[in-house]
Parts: C-alpha cells; structure tokens; sequence
C-alpha cells in the first residue's frame, strides 16, 4: 500500500546555515519515519538570493534578465544539496534534483516566469525506490531549455505545485514565524495567530503587504484545492490552515490588517475630460508591465479633470517617464508623484454581510489624525493610501479597533 506523501518546503531563514540546514533534516526524516513519503522543496540560504542580486547589479546597473535567472537560481541548488547530504548523515536515503530535473516547464518569462506544465515522473520514481525527494524550490525550465525563475517567494509555488502533481495529502510551507497571524507582530505586539483562514483572505493579505506566502501560491492552491499549513521551522506547534472558506469563518468580520510602505502615487493633472482618455493613459502603463492599483480621477469642473492612481514604489520612475509621454500626446498638465506613501488594509470573508466595516476603519483613523489619500474596496477587502511615516501608526490603530489583539486574561 502506497504511503500519504506530503509537500514539506522550507524558506531561506529555516536553512540559513549549516546548524539549520541539520535541523530540517531531522525533521524531515521524523516525518520520513512517521510514515509519509516526503518531497521537501527549499530556498536559497538565508540571503544567499539577495547577495547575488547585488552582485550581478555591481557588474552593471541592467543585468540581463535571462543572465539574472541563470544566476540567481544556483541559490537553491547550494541549499538542496546540503540538505541531502545531512540527511544521508541520518542514514536515509535522499536524492536532489533542480526544478528543470522534475520537469517544471514554464514559459519565457525570465524573473517572473509562470508554470505551464509539470512532469513529475523522477519524483514519483525518487519516492517508489524509498528516497526523500529535495527540489530546488523557485525555479524551473523554459520550452526554450532556459533556466527560469518564478518571481520573488517562488518557492512557494513550486511547493503547492508539487502537491497538486503528486496528489500530496498536505503541503507544509515552513517559516521563522508559527503562522499568520492578524498583523506584523513586528508592528503590534499582541497580533495574534490565526489558527484557520480561507484561500480568499490569505491571497488578499499576500498581495496587500503580508510577505508570509507569494499571492501566486495561495492562488495556485485555491484554485486546485491544495491544503496548506505554515507553520515555524523551530517549534513542532500547530501554525495557521489555510482552506476553503468554512460557516465559522463568516462569524470574523476582519481577520487580518495588512501594510504595505512601497506605495508610489502619481497624478496627471488636466486631463481632458473625454471618452477613451482613461483608457489611452492606463493602456500604454500596461504595456511597460506595471501593475495599477487604485485609481482616482476627480470630477470634471472645466472640461478636464486630475488622474490619480498608485502603483509600486519601485516602479516610480519608469511610470513618471511613462506618464510625462502620455500627458504631452492627450494634451494634459503636469505630472506630480510621492513615493512616501503605504497602503494600509483590513481583510475578512465575514465583511460580505456585516455593515459599518469602512465607517470603523476610517474613525480608528481620525481618531489619531491620519488623513486618507485613496480608498479602494471590495467584498472582502477595504485599503486606504496614507504617509508613509503614518502608516505603522495607522496599523496599530485599526487592529485596536476591531479587537484582533491576544485576549487578555
């Protein structure tokens, strides 16, 4: 009888060093030894990623973005295979391989590169032969037989991808920290865990500031049903499900508050007020592959009208370049930009059928003088553009008010 596999990954912080690297072993082995059949998926050492970055920029100021992936990729080959070498050391069998080895096929997207196919037929036969299977999480293969990379926290997704494939029974995503939790215990020092949180609410949370998972993951993962357990690399605790959204959840109007402080806003000013405007300014921003966020356009008084919008901050120069083109060809003014902005949000499934949600949220920021720049919704997601230097500030205050906070006693 075929034994349950499970996806186990671990992060740069769990295999920072040699001493690290050890004791990821020693759990994967005890979960080798309880029974599971175990694909381990690892990042590069600590800021092993980071420090080649900042090589390949010392080289020159644009490296190559195919070069940057054929580097950068070596991260995770470092820590893959030192991992199976300290399991061999705890007499079990390990094999490593690179993503290209197992057969993840992405498209020519270099940096960023997104999953096309997978075949996993070398992990399969790893774990029918009786090895723990070690990927080398973050990267993989265009058709073009190119080294690829899947964007910042990569890892991640080659972990729930895998699980998917194998039909793994749980995916495993270890880290510094015993979970999610309501906000950055950094930020507030009673956020608390979340012991469960749906698919819907972590993929918001990831991609307004929370840096626990990559969005594309938690999106990959609801999409296939994938169930995922962060959990920390030092404690054997139980951390944070994630899953589909069940009754009890509806119960928490706000699980979470985000904060993101790389938010740039720019407004061209005078924009002739006429059909299809909008769309010519926010069509050639596309085309440079920035992502918008919220958008403002003010009401027309004298037949034109200021556009606002946010994107990330270390986008800003190319957009101001972008949008200083786009202004001279439609006729419009000035273009003003600040960089000294964050992004501050609250994220529950239960805000769909609780009302006053927004009203808490803007009086816990009046309360402490923190004026609102923009404001974007949805069902499940409320964010407000505030200064920078306010931002922690505003952070602390909105949890305060909704109660998020460890309950005393």
């Amino acid at each position: 009888m075929a034994k349950p596999i499970i996806v186990q990954k671990f992060g740069g912080t769990s295999v920072a060093d040699v001493e690290r690297i050890q004791n990821v072993a020693k759990r994967v082995v005890r979960s080798r030894r309880d029974g599971f059949d175990v694909v381990a998926v690892v990042s590069a050492l600590g800021d092993s990623t980071d420090k080649l970055i900042e090589l390949a920029h010392q080289i020159t100021e644009e490296p190559s973005e195919r070069e940057l992936d054929m580097l950068v990729s070596t991260g995770e080959q470092v820590s893959c295979a030192l991992l199976t070498m300290a399991i061999h050391k705890l007499g079990e069998d390990a094999i490593s391989f690179t993503g290209a080895q197992v057969g993840i096929i992405t498209d020519n997207a270099f940096t960023k590169a997104r999953i096309i196919d997978i075949n996993a037929k070398r992990i399969v036969e790893g774990l029918r032969s009786g090895k723990i299977v070690i990927v080398a999480g973050f990267q993989g293969v265009s058709l073009n037989q190119d080294i690829t990379t899947l964007g910042r926290g990569g890892s991640n997704l080659t972990a729930v991808a895998l699980a998917k494939v194998v039909g793994a029974e749980s995916c495993e995503m270890y880290t510094d920290v015993e979970g999610v939790f309501t906000t950055d215990p950094r930020i507030v020092k009673n956020a608390r865990k979340i012991d469960r949180i749906s698919y819907e609410e972590m993929f918001e949370l990831a991609s307004l500031g929370a840096q626990v998972l990559q969005p594309r993951s938690i999106e990959f993962a609801m999409k296939f049903g994938v169930p995922i357990h962060v959990r920390s690399s030092f404690s054997d605790k139980v951390g944070t499900i994630i899953s589909k959204e069940v009754k009890a959840m509806e119960d928490i109007v706000v699980s979470g508050v985000a904060l993101n402080k790389e938010e740039a806003k720019v407004t061209i000013c005078d924009v002739p007020d006429k059909p299809g405007i909008a769309a010519k300014i926010f069509k050639d921003i596309a085309k440079e592959d920035i992502n918008v966020d919220m958008i403002v356009q003010n009401v027309s008084r004298t037949g034109a009208t200021d556009v606002s919008f946010t994107v990330p901050g270390q986008n800003l120069n190319k957009v101001i370049k972008v949008a200083k083109e786009i202004s001279k060809r439609v006729g419009a003014g000035d273009v003003k930009y600040d960089n000294n902005m964050a992004k501050v949000s609250i994220v529950g499934i239960g805000m769909r059928s609780h009302s006053g949600v927004a009203a808490n949220m803007f009086e816990a920021l009046a309360e402490k003088g923190i004026n609102i720049e923009m404001i974007s919704t949805s069902e499940i997601k409320i964010s407000c553009v505030v200064k920078k230097s306010e931002g922690e500030e505003a952070v602390r205050a909105i949890h305060e008010k909704f109660g998020l906070g460890k309950k005393k006693g």
